[in-house]
């Protein structure tokens, strides 16, 4: 999923990413972060979807490190 973002921001405690608005992009980003949530209990997740179309969002934060850490998750 991360591949498929077209964007990456880096926050003072992890990432945004940025994702066109694809037919089954939502719910792929839904799906991951349901697994994420399991294995990495210290992320803080945020889905915005903004209106007319416009992209999706996805934010991962935590305490300090989270910025790191979801580094090394994006260049795998």
């Amino acid at each position: 999923m991360f591949s498929r973002a077209n964007d990456r921001e880096e926050l003072p405690d992890g990432h945004r990413l940025r994702f066109a608005s694809a037919r089954d992009m939502l719910t792929m980003i839904a799906s991951t972060v349901e697994a994420e949530r399991e294995c990495c209990r210290f992320l803080r997740f945020q889905i915005i979807v903004e209106p007319n179309g416009g992209p999706i969002w996805l934010e991962l934060t935590g305490p300090s490190g989270t910025r790191e850490f979801v580094s090394g998750l994006l260049e795998s």
